[in-house]
């Protein structure tokens, strides 16, 4: 019979977050491979899962592979899990999933709950283009460094941050995407404490700062993406356009805002025509 390995999301927070077809994935496999095998446990008493367990962290990966890979050539298919969520997202499991495809191991997802996703659907944000970028540098100025490459992305921003870091990382993109930067903190979802809240980066750092609640537990931060430059330039030029309309002809006013602008006359041209129709 083919063994697998199967990349197995968990719960979050909420314990009954986890799917039926999970759950008996982790019962019928020969093996789970856990980012922590203490952690790990809480999960399978729950739900009265025997499986054996074996740590596999960012620490033992390397040595680890060989031996999971290895077990699942010999029939024994084995699920990966992490500590929370699904395995990979900013947790170890890479570099398993890759030696598994290499040594052309089917790798089976099985697909759950996931602290970037869940917070992306609850942050009122715009979610048809959005960078997952993870945790960023826990030093300041390589901190810094990473946010101001993100500055102009027009997409939505999605961040992992640590309690004891976020009022620092949180006044960083106050400093570099600007006060009035919308973004979304979604803290310990799913958990007792669940927090969600919309705001600005003004905002957001006074509150941080004077609610020490705020810097407790696992945090997700969603940002608004900077303004399509493009729109904006496009805008600018068809209102040039339209004030060179009022006292010239197509044809003079499309060239004189070519020599303005640098922009391509024929394209020009026929844009002026479209707002002369208008």
């Amino acid at each position: 019979m083919s063994a697998y390995l199967y990349v197995v999301a968990t719960p979050i927070g909420h314990l009954e977050d986890i799917s039926p077809r999970a759950i008996q994935i982790l019962r019928e496999v020969s093996l789970i491979a856990a980012e922590d095998t203490r952690h790990a446990t809480r999960l399978m008493d729950a739900y009265h899962i025997t499986t054996a367990l074996t740590a596999c962290h960012e620490h033992n990966e390397n040595h680890k592979i060989s031996e999971i890979i290895y077990k699942i050539k010999q029939g024994q298919s084995v699920a990966l899990i992490s500590d929370a969520g699904t395995p990979l997202i900013s947790d170890p499991g890479f570099k398993l999933v890759r030696a598994a495809h290499e040594e052309n191991i089917r790798v089976i997802p099985v697909p759950g709950a996931c602290a970037a996703i869940a917070a992306l659907s609850a942050a009122g944000l715009p979610s048809d283009r959005f960078s997952f970028e993870g945790f960023l540098p826990a030093k300041s100025h390589a901190r810094q460094q990473k946010l101001q490459a993100l500055k102009a992305a027009t997409q939505t921003l999605i961040f992992y941050e640590a309690p004891h870091r976020i009022l620092d990382c949180a006044q960083d993109m106050h400093d570099i995407f600007g006060a009035d930067r919308s973004v979304t903190m979604a803290r310990e979802i799913t958990k007792t404490f669940e927090t969600i809240k919309k705001t600005t980066f003004a905002e957001l750092v006074e509150w941080v700062k004077n609610d020490p609640n705020q810097q407790k537990g696992e945090i997700v931060l969603v940002v608004a993406g900077a303004p399509d430059t493009g729109e904006q330039d496009q805008q600018k030029v068809d209102e040039l356009l339209k004030r060179l309309l009022q006292d010239l002809p197509v044809k003079t006013a499309s060239q004189l805002a070519a020599d303005l602008t640098g922009l391509k006359k024929n394209e020009l041209y026929q844009r002026a025509l479209q707002l002369k129709a208008d």
